[in-house]
């Protein structure tokens, strides 16, 4: 693991405009880490203790179906943030997350951060709305998904 600059932080998609005050703050929590092709980072359920923004490669987050085994509901790559229930008590993965390319990513101490949050309001915000954009968005995907996926016979009205 490396030490991270504040300026390659503010270079990644996620934390780009974020004034250099909070990446400053945020530095003092981060490292730099790299996964093999299926390096399994955490499971369902799991203790949420880190959370990525992944640089380079791709990440299938999977849920566990019963009777089927692991089902990939969506995939990660360059740019994007993995993991957001370090957030929300009680700290817990919501779904799975299995390396499909290596990755290379930044890698955040869960409990540094929110640490950090409690002390820093207006970080705390920032991180928030970024969070709360990239969720809605992906909310928005998945329900696209959905639709597409479903065929309607009639239309209701």
């Amino acid at each position: 693991m490396c030490k991270v600059t504040t300026s390659s932080l503010a270079a990644h998609p996620f934390l780009h405009g974020m004034p250099l005050e909070q990446l400053d703050a945020l530095a003092e929590a981060v490292s730099e880490v790299r996964f093999p092709a299926r390096s399994r980072l955490f499971e369902d359920g799991g203790h949420a203790g880190r959370f990525w923004l992944i640089r380079s490669g791709q990440v299938a987050l999977d849920l566990q179906v019963p009777g089927q085994g692991p089902m990939v509901i969506e995939t990660l790559g360059t740019g994007e943030l993995l993991g957001w229930s370090w957030l929300f008590a009680p700290y817990r993965w919501a779904f799975g997350a299995v390396v499909l390319r290596p990755v290379e990513a930044f890698e955040f101490d869960a409990s540094a951060v929110r640490a950090l949050c409690a002390s820093d309001p207006a970080l705390g915000y920032e991180l928030i709305r970024r969070v709360a954009r990239l969720l809605a968005h992906r909310l928005q995907a998945t329900r696209v998904r959905l639709i597409a996926g479903s065929a309607p016979s009639a239309a209701l009205f």
